[in-house]
């Protein structure tokens, strides 16, 4: 039986893989981490890179990566300041090289002995292969919550598939990473654009791991703005709901305008109501304050991505001449 182009190059050990890191103060894992990264990939095949886009790290986290042996492959990328792991995504997929992708964290929470299963599933001929979260247990109600409710509301108001508790840690083709490169906007929302772009993918349970040191950086505040990302840039459909909205209470207050000409003519006037207008003045001015709000989000995107600003800055480059 002859083999596929794909299952040969993985059975002979001839696939160029490419594995993009971001780190962020790791200083405490980073060398744990590739050690054990470069023994599975060293398994896999004869040829890989380890591309690390450290995204404004303040400790030794880069010291540590620069010291690492040569063997690991290990092309680091130094972001001038702290961009945001979607940038930082970015960077790496633009600067990989590898005929796939692998994308993960380095706090061992994405387990690496799911890789295989994610490179067997692109020898079936997969063009995305995504990991997704077999529970959220570790996490918070509050968390597991707004996960839940955001993930429904983008299913609801986008005409895009994200599927629920995928992240980035995922297995990209070279035809998926060409495609995601096209992508000029500033403000992205990654797991929003890996949907997007469709092709033939499929979903692989894991069990998001322990992290091995520290905490992690996304609290609320910052999964709120990254939910607002999401939502703004890929759905209009928030300002098409205030447009209803606007019209429907317009709609109201002309029946009920109607309704106390109408009882004034035929019963006379009477005594001014004054809560109802303070109740009615503060109800609309709400509104338009919301309104308003919401149309805001949408015009500071438009005024991040017309200033056409680099999506990031690079600082330093180490192991890129090779």
């Amino acid at each position: 039986m002859q083999l596929e182009p794909r299952q040969l190059s993985l059975q002979n050990k001839s696939l160029f893989i490419s594995c993009i890191v971001p780190v962020f103060n790791e200083e405490a894992v980073v060398e744990d981490f590739f050690t054990q990264l470069q023994a599975a990939l060293s398994l896999l095949t004869h040829h890989f890179e380890i591309v690390v886009i450290d995204d404004g790290s303040r400790d030794k986290t880069v010291e540590k990566i620069i010291k690492l042996p040569p063997e690991y492959n290990i092309k680091l990328l130094g972001l001038s300041r702290n961009f945001g792991k979607e940038t930082a995504l970015t960077a790496g997929l633009e600067h990989c090289s590898g005929d796939v992708a692998i994308i993960m964290d380095s706090d061992f929470q994405h387990p690496i002995d799911v890789i295989p299963t994610f490179l067997n599933h692109w020898a079936e001929g997969y063009e995305m292969v995504y990991g997704v979260r077999a529970n959220r247990d570790d996490e918070s109600s509050i968390k597991r919550n707004f996960a839940r409710l955001f993930y429904w509301l983008m299913t609801k108001i986008t005409k895009i598939d994200i599927p629920s508790n995928a992240g980035d840690f995922r297995l990209l083709d070279r035809k998926v990473i060409n495609s995601l490169n096209q992508f000029q906007e500033r403000s992205r929302f990654m797991k929003g654009l890996y949907a997007w772009v469709g092709f033939k993918r499929i979903a692989v349970p894991f069990t998001v791991q322990e992290r091995a040191a520290g905490n992690s950086s996304w609290g609320i505040g910052r999964l709120t703005e990254l939910a607002l990302t999401g939502i703004t840039t890929f759905s209009d459909i928030p300002l098409r709901v205030w447009g209803l909205i606007g019209f429907i209470i317009s709609f109201i207050s002309l029946i009920y305008a109607i309704y106390f000409v109408t009882i004034t003519l035929l019963y006379g006037a009477d005594l001014p109501g004054f809560p109802s207008l303070i109740v009615a003045v503060m109800f609309l001015g709400g509104i338009q304050l919301l309104s308003i709000g919401i149309l805001g989000e949408y015009i500071a995107r438009i005024f991040t991505e017309v200033k056409q600003r680099p999506k990031y800055l690079v600082e330093t480059k180490h192991g890129f001449e090779k």
